[in-house]
């Protein structure tokens, strides 16, 4: 098995990340990694996921949900051709921080046959994708959740 998990701190409510991540239709503007992802998030449920590694190709998969519990994870587990040989299990999670904001752990759990082949390729360029969304969803709820409060001064 590999694993690699990232996380973020920020400074938005649990609703505003949450309405980001489950605002599928968005993706394309916003997330340079999950380039699109459809589908519903119900456990059990086939997603549709195109991802895209920095300076590869995108990738599509179908994933099957394993777990959506509201504000708090969503985590989908997919398989390469067949289950067993390459097999990711990727996760959203999210957990209040003493300071109001929240941490943002995204990562994934990676078993089979295959996964040692990959295992270097896996540690950077995966883990670089991840990055580069943690960053992107964290500009954008602060961005936006300093649009609704500036907004709210005014109006108030």
């Amino acid at each position: 098995m590999y694993w690699i998990e990232t996380e973020i701190e920020i400074a938005a409510s649990p609703e505003r990340i949450w309405s980001i991540l489950m605002d599928f239709s968005a993706y394309p503007e916003w997330n340079p990694f999950i380039r699109s992802l459809s589908g519903d998030v119900t456990p059990g449920q086939l997603l549709r996921a195109s991802i895209q590694l920095p300076g590869a190709k995108a990738m599509s998969f179908r994933p099957k949900v394993r777990v959506a519990e509201h504000l708090k994870e969503l985590r989908w587990l997919g398989h390469l051709l067949l289950p067993g040989l390459f097999d990711g299990e990727h996760y959203f999670q999210l957990a209040a921080l003493a300071n109001g904001h929240m941490r943002f752990v995204q990562g994934e759990k990676f078993s089979g046959m295959l996964v040692s082949l990959f295992a270097a390729r896996l540690g950077v360029s995966t883990k670089a994708g991840f990055v580069t969304m943690n960053a992107a969803l964290k500009a954008r709820a602060e961005r936006e959740a300093g649009d609704g409060s500036m907004h709210q001064e005014i109006s108030g």
